[in-house]
């Protein structure tokens, strides 16, 4: 490589639709062509951009190699001037591999297959992907550059890694599938830091965008020197094609006997003689937690109801602070002509909260209505008068209220195509303080995996970034309750959230045992309580 190269790279971060070969087709040579106008010599793509990601059975349909390749190939006259990385499912043999195409003027230079197969948590790569055995480094105007996928650059000293420091690469291009959690975003620029300045490469990272179901990928594309600082980041949950030239020191030319990098192709990128100036790359801004979780459920939210090709939402709003803040989301999600809000009171109902659900309708600006449940309790009541007997009613009473309200969000869902978002907390659900073919009724959980204590953090926040209260106040100062029976309070049946959380998360995602909690100073018959339920 010659004194002061430099090579100009894009990172396409992109929403893809699963399955849909055709819009992802054009998303794909759109970021091609806007590429090329920013004279980058070489354009990145996620991990199975091609067909969305996690495509799961649809990888076992025996039209989906076909429909891949024939995919792949329409591509290819985007490609005339410049070196694209796409992501994709490549069937060889009797078995697929999670590819990477290696693109250059019209032809398909060369593929790589992920070597480290994840399986764990959301993923299953094992069930459908055969890993690959060998790494991939090629030149591109002199400049050695190495391919990974995702998976393959969190092993520690992995295959992948030996083929990046191994086939001496100048840059090391990861192209990724990472779904979102809260703070990850800080992991993985720790991880690409520190792979920059184990390997000596210039490490470019770009991540998937959007929600599939109950995952959401936040995209984060990053870019990182050998000596391990930040040289640009892209803003997440956004499509963005992030454009940073990257000035090399010169190494060692790629030595195609190194058994890390057994591949070893020429290519040439055809560029101006002198390119105009690169905007200096951006370091995005870093997003508060609070943040970065209300934006993961507006884009979940959005792309469940989009993907899924309906147009508008119905939320039942009880006037608690769980409706108001899945109302709020939707609204910045999808628009507030396409949220319907619908309030149902009972006998039990209270005149502050009724008032809040009709104060946060007229705050969203969303079409609202009142449909009192009282007439048709009354008539369940007397119908079932018999069977039930004498004596005061009891639960089977507050679960018919909220089922009750589930049939009549759902005949609104029939009539007129809306899709039901339920309400339900991570709390709530957990522990199941919740109804079956009641609250649970609908097509998404838009705060399912939100505990509690954090859909107070998120309702504060819808606030705060509408400088006013979206939410009423007393939404969120009144005592939380279900309001199916008189002066009923959630704390009657559970913990205080701010103890119940901790032991669920601790259960849940920490895989703690009851033991472990308690030795963390949480009452043994509490915590022995929540994992009972």
């Amino acid at each position: 490589m010659s004194e002061g190269k430099t090579i100009r790279v894009a990172l396409a971060q992109i929403n893809p639709v699963i399955g849909d070969f055709e819009s992802n087709i054009i998303k794909i040579a759109n970021c091609i062509h806007r590429a090329k106008r920013s004279n980058a010599d070489i354009v990145a793509f996620p991990e199975l951009a091609l067909c969305g990601y996690p495509p799961e059975d649809l990888l076992l349909r025996q039209s989906f190699p076909a429909d891949t390749r024939e995919a792949l190939e329409r591509l290819l006259p985007s490609t005339g001037g410049i070196c694209a990385i796409v992501g994709f499912p490549e069937p060889a043999d009797g078995v697929i591999y999670n590819s990477a195409a290696v693109l250059h003027d019209g032809r398909i230079a060369a593929t790589y297959h992920k070597i480290e197969l994840p399986n764990y948590g959301v993923f299953d790569e094992v069930r459908y992907f055969k890993p690959g055995d060998s790494t991939l480094v090629f030149e591109l105007n002199d400049v050695c550059v190495a391919v990974t996928i995702c998976e393959d650059i969190w092993v520690l000293g992995g295959r992948a890694e030996q083929g990046i420091a191994g086939g001496h690469a100048d840059i090391a291009v990861n192209i990724s599938a990472s779904p979102f959690h809260a703070g990850k975003m800080l992991v993985r620029e720790n991880l690409i830091k520190s792979l920059a300045e184990r390997t000596g490469a210039f490490v470019c990272y770009t991540n998937l965008l959007g929600g599939q179901d109950e995952i959401v990928f936040d995209g984060g594309g990053i870019i990182a020197g050998p000596d391990g600082r930040l040289i640009a980041t892209s803003p997440r949950f956004e499509e963005n094609l992030l454009v940073a030239d990257i000035n090399l020191v010169p190494k060692n030319k790629y030595d195609a006997s190194t058994p890390a990098a057994k591949h070893s192709i020429s290519l040439s990128v055809a560029a101006p003689e002198i390119k105009p100036a690169c905007s200096a790359p951006a370091i995005a801004p870093e997003m508060s937690e609070t943040a970065e979780i209300y934006a993961s459920l507006v884009l979940g939210t959005g792309d469940y109801v989009r993907k899924n090709r309906f147009q508008k939402v119905v939320i039942g709003l009880s006037g608690g602070i769980d409706s108001a803040l899945t109302a709020a989301v939707a609204v910045d999600a999808l628009g507030e002509e396409n949220v319907i809000g619908v309030t149902m009171p009972s006998e039990y109902t209270s005149e502050g909260t009724l008032t809040d659900a009709e104060r946060l309708a007229l705050n969203l600006g969303i079409r609202f209505y009142t449909i009192p449940i009282s007439g048709i309790l009354a008539s369940y009541m007397d119908l079932l008068s018999e069977p039930f007997g004498p004596g005061e009613p009891g639960i089977e009473k507050e679960n018919l209220q909220a089922r009750i309200r589930g049939n009549i969000l759902m005949a609104l869902s029939n009539k007129f195509g809306w899709i039901v978002l339920t309400t339900g907390n991570k709390s709530e659900m957990a522990v199941g303080y919740c109804t079956l073919y009641g609250d649970m009724a609908g097509g998404f959980a838009v705060i399912k995996d939100v505990p509690k204590t954090v859909v107070y953090e998120l309702s504060e926040y819808v606030n705060e970034k509408a400088g006013r209260d979206i939410i009423p106040r007393d939404t969120i100062d009144r005592a939380p309750s279900a309001e199916l029976r008189p002066d009923q309070k959630d704390e009657d049946s559970l913990p205080p959230y701010s103890v119940l959380d901790p032991i669920v998360h601790y259960y849940v995602e920490e895989d703690m045992s009851p033991d472990e909690i308690i030795e963390a100073g949480y009452d043994s018959a509490i915590v022995h309580e929540v994992v009972r339920m």
